[in-house]
């Protein structure tokens, strides 16, 4: 069973191979099915000694392991080898190269992320996959944002759920002590019809950062929604006022319209409370459009750019933001993660 991918070594272990295989798949925008067959064979074999995997991998009884296919398998006997295993030469040449042409000096200030999802919510793995993911790609902070109750399809948090998840925040930091690396404990809030947030008060308030978004009634007339976003973005408790238009470009949702709204009153808003214009790197949303982007940049806005990840792999997206800011020109320092830890928390902190 041979399936090294060329005469070079590999030294990082079949867990590991597994791992980056699927982080370049979810960065390839490639199926999911896939991505979890990888991720699962991952999970399987982590807890197993050396010892077993090498037995196993010498009587060909690897496939034998739950959540371990013919795939996988050969990817674990290369890598057991030593050996580069061929799926993951492929995909390193396929999707393991730079995501953009631009934006490098962005991306190199940027210490973290401000917007992303577990499957807490509508995240496709763990919290800790997503911290560990954050570590490598060398930030310093991560901010879980899993979406609030509103959204059901979403598989929003309660009050409760959103309780218990803080303790496992508390959890994977303790574990993560001394490594320089801090998960931040946040939120995607939904920005309610009258302009409010989705959660409680107090709930907020014990949060790092808070993100919020509009995810329902999208089309709402152009005053109300003016109305609506404003009273939301001088909330106290909003940091981030995320993917402003909610418009979808491409992708397999298909496309959507941006919202309609008084851009200048809300960004305005936005300068005036220091309320940060998220950059949405997703590829679909690229939201704000170019020319909202322009406009909250003259208005004076602080922005944020963010992933928006549902998994690992897409932790890499800032770099499509990073890319947008430098082209409209917008100076690092006006982007909030690009600040230090304790800058950004000092500017988080509920404000009134």
């Amino acid at each position: 069973m041979h399936d090294g991918g060329d005469d070079g070594g590999y030294d990082g272990g079949p867990v590991a191979a597994l791992r980056r295989i699927g982080f370049l798949l979810e960065r390839g925008r490639e199926d999911t099915f896939k991505v979890k067959a990888f991720r699962g064979a991952a999970a399987a074999i982590l807890p197993l000694p050396e010892d077993e995997l090498r037995a196993r991998a010498d009587e060909g009884t690897l496939t034998d392991l739950p959540g371990v296919g013919s795939s996988s398998a050969k990817v674990i006997v290369s890598a057991l080898r030593g050996e580069l295993p061929q799926r993951l030469a492929d995909l390193e040449a396929e999707h393991g190269g730079p995501l953009t042409e631009g934006g490098a000096s962005v991306r190199a200030a940027m210490r973290g992320d401000l917007h992303s999802h577990s499957d807490w919510s509508d995240g496709g793995s763990p919290i800790e996959e997503m911290a560990f993911t954050a570590i490598e790609l060398g930030h310093d902070y991560q901010v879980l944002t899993d979406h609030s109750p509103r959204l059901r399809i979403a598989n929003g948090l309660s009050a409760d759920r959103l309780r218990r998840q803080l303790g496992v925040v508390d959890a994977v930091n303790e574990h993560l002590a001394g490594s320089g690396f801090t998960l931040l404990k946040g939120i995607e809030v939904d920005i309610l019809d009258d302009g409010s947030l989705d959660q409680h008060d107090e709930l907020l308030e014990r949060l790092d950062v808070r993100v919020a978004s509009v995810h329902s009634k999208l089309a709402m007339e152009e005053r109300a929604m003016t109305r609506r976003m404003v009273a939301a973005v001088r909330n106290p408790l909003t940091n981030v006022l995320g993917h402003c238009t909610g418009r979808m470009v491409t992708g397999s949702r298909g496309t959507r319209q941006q919202s309609q709204f008084d851009a200048a009153a809300v960004f305005r808003a936005c300068a005036e409370t220091g309320t940060a214009v998220e950059i949405n790197s997703r590829p679909e949303r690229r939201d704000p459009p170019s020319d909202l982007l322009a406009l909250a940049r003259d208005l004076g806005c602080l922005f944020s750019i963010d992933s928006d990840a549902h998994a690992p792999g897409q932790l890499d997206f800032i770099a499509y933001g990073a890319e947008r800011a430098e082209a409209a020109g917008i100076e690092p320092e006006r982007i909030v993660n690009t600040w230090p830890l304790e800058r950004l928390l000092e500017w988080a902190h509920p404000k009134g």
